[in-house]
């Protein structure tokens, strides 16, 4: 009967495997692959080599594209995750020698896959885009975090810049134009400025021009400059027009 009683009582304190979070569940499984699926966020899909991300009304043509899942597979090596490969559409092959997390929740991953891009890991930028394509996710603040972190590592910090720039919309600018000031990396604040040049001119040509007035590293002007050159946008013209009456 005590047995009985230890028993029951183990299976009570004993999470359920969907209980217990996607950093544990990777930290207990052996080297070798480790899968998990979960929800794509809208408009994106996959034929399972190739993602796509698109509006659903860009187009009267529909193609084969998959609308998810998304399928991430880790590579662990010596209980440090060294790789990662993310699909769109399809199925996993079965295979004894993978260990498969099942579908798990998109919010969860979207969280566990940022919090992996932000310490030190080779695969920074895989798992930065697999958490901007996870459903019902907002990756912005984390993004945020992580350009602004100089702790994480370069590759991680131009990513971030990088998917901020594409999916956070007007709120981000004023993060991206303080990040292209004042950041101490040359290159993070380069992808910074060149995320700037993809907002729309309301919002990045102003802040271009600000960097290009501003900044005190001359190859950062230039580079803004170069940007504001591809614009055509009339205020770049006349600041040309100042800069050259000036010198």
């Amino acid at each position: 009967m005590r047995t009985l009683t230890i028993i029951l009582l183990a299976g009570v304190l004993a999470p359920p495997v969907a209980a217990q979070s996607i950093a544990r569940r990777v930290a207990d499984a052996p080297d070798g692959t480790v899968r998990m699926s979960f929800a794509s966020r809208d408009g994106v899909c996959g034929n399972g080599d190739n993602i796509s991300i698109r509006d659903r009304g860009e187009s009267e043509w529909e193609n084969d594209c998959e609308e998810g899942p998304v399928l991430v597979a880790l590579t662990v090596r010596d209980d440090r995750i060294t790789d990662i490969k993310t699909r769109v559409g399809g199925r996993w092959r079965s295979s004894s020698r993978a260990t498969d997390l099942g579908t798990v929740s998109a919010r969860e991953a979207g969280e566990y896959l940022l919090e992996l891009a932000e310490s030190d890991h080779p695969a920074a930028e895989d798992a930065i885009f697999a958490a901007t394509i996870a459903d019902s996710f907002t990756a912005w603040p984390g993004l945020l975090r992580i350009a602004r972190n100089e702790s994480a590592t370069e590759d991680a910090r131009k990513g971030a810049i990088f998917w901020l720039g594409q999916a956070a919309g007007a709120a981000v600018t004023p993060a991206l134009d303080s990040i292209a000031s004042n950041d101490g990396d040359r290159e993070v604040k380069e992808s910074a400025i060149f995320a700037l040049s993809q907002r729309p001119a309301n919002e990045g040509v102003p802040a271009l021009i600000r960097v290009a007035r501003t900044n005190k590293d001359p190859n950062l002007r230039r580079t803004a400059l170069f940007w504001l050159s591809q614009s055509k946008d009339p205020r770049a013209l006349d600041l040309f027009e100042e800069l050259l009456t000036d010198s």
